[in-house]
């Protein structure tokens, strides 16, 4: 029997663990990670302003290790509808997001147990969670006091206790090796005969990620097809993939997809709905929503007390990303993206003179 099981070791799950732990360390608690190198987080691996200034306020500085070249100081805005190609100001940490997660990990206190599994169901049972993993082993089950669901886009938590899921893209990426220099460091592709929501391309070292949201249905042959437009538009070939990725990806579109939990069962980050369905940014919310799940934690003196907190406390966070849905319908409309991208407004003009 837990304390507390925390489904999910990304970065709300181990913020979460990391604040709460080193604070109240009487209790026990385990993290389920269910990361390893055959099974990663499906994730462009940039780290925006908004999680950049989160890991300042934690007086957290990133090793080098984590970081992929090159660095990123622009965003190149492509319609490939409109044709209208336009560059903005922007700064992103490109980074590895496997290794961000794993370091995020190694920060967490060592009365924290952690145990690489993958949670298959969650179960309540008279004010209590029964909940059953695969693991190296084999199946196994557990009980918890509490549960706290830090497990992304396809939560298991959150489908076993919550029911109700927020709209869910699929997301898909390839990685090519390709070192040519007209395909920008780090690009934004709308396009909207294949989605109606946007897609990117990344830089790697010698490698360069293309992928997207795309719907569920046909979301393979929508990327292909994007793809192929995308080459066509660049005038090159992307060449051949040399690994394939996918995962969902969630995408709220009203503000009661922002769940926190109910009773002794919580939800944080992506889990919770906390992410940006303008540009798909999640760490800066999952990292917040953990710290805050951890004050509301330590502050409260019972379940009920804690649920109230931690509405309380994210209620900032849940009305800023709430208004992140209003910017995304903005942004995926072809004739108003049309009308901004023509207008030029806040965009960066290229010097013709390239330094190599």
């Amino acid at each position: 029997m837990y304390d507390v099981v925390i489904v999910g070791a990304g970065p709300a799950g181990a913020t979460f663990a990391k604040s709460f732990a080193e604070h109240d360390r009487n209790l026990k608690i385990l993290l389920i990670d269910g990361q390893n190198e055959k099974n990663k987080k499906v994730c462009g691996g940039l780290l925006a302003p908004d999680a950049q200034e989160v890991l300042a306020r934690f007086g957290l500085t990133l090793p080098k290790s984590i970081l992929e070249d090159p660095q990123i100081f622009a965003v190149d805005t492509v319609d490939l509808v409109s044709k209208e190609n336009r560059c903005y100001k922007r700064h992103y940490l490109n980074m590895d997001r496997y290794a961000f997660d794993k370091w995020l990990l190694s920060l967490v206190p060592q009365n924290v147990q952690i145990i690489n599994a993958h949670c298959l169901s969650v179960k309540r049972t008279e004010g209590q969670y029964v909940l059953s993993l695969q693991t190296e082993t084999g199946k196994q089950q557990l009980e918890a006091k509490a549960v706290v669901g830090a497990d992304g886009a396809s939560s298991v938590v959150r489908r076993c206790l919550f029911r109700k899921l927020p709209y869910q893209y699929v997301s898909i990426q390839q990685w090519y090796e390709n070192s040519s220099k007209t395909i920008p460091p780090y690009s934004c592709v709308f396009d909207a005969k294949t989605s109606d929501s946007c897609s990117w391309t990344i830089r790697k070292g010698s490698y360069v990620v293309f992928g997207g949201a795309y719907k569920r249905a046909g979301c393979r042959e929508a990327f292909e097809e994007q793809r192929k437009r995308f080459e066509e538009f660049m005038g090159q070939q992307l060449g051949q993939p040399v690994k394939r990725e996918a995962c969902l990806l969630t995408s709220p579109r009203k503000f009661s997809d922002f769940v926190t939990g109910k009773e002794n069962a919580y939800l944080a980050g992506e889990a919770a709905g906390l992410i940006s369905a303008s540009s798909f940014e999640g760490i800066s919310s999952a990292m917040l929503s953990g710290k805050l799940l951890a004050e509301a934690f330590l502050e409260g003196e019972d379940h009920a007390v804690i649920q109230k907190l931690y509405k309380k406390k994210t209620l900032p966070l849940r009305c800023k990303l709430y208004f992140k849905i209003f910017k995304m319908h903005i942004l995926c409309s072809p004739f108003l993206r049309k009308v901004i991208m023509k207008s030029g407004i806040q965009s960066v003009k290229k010097y013709e003179t390239v330094f190599k």
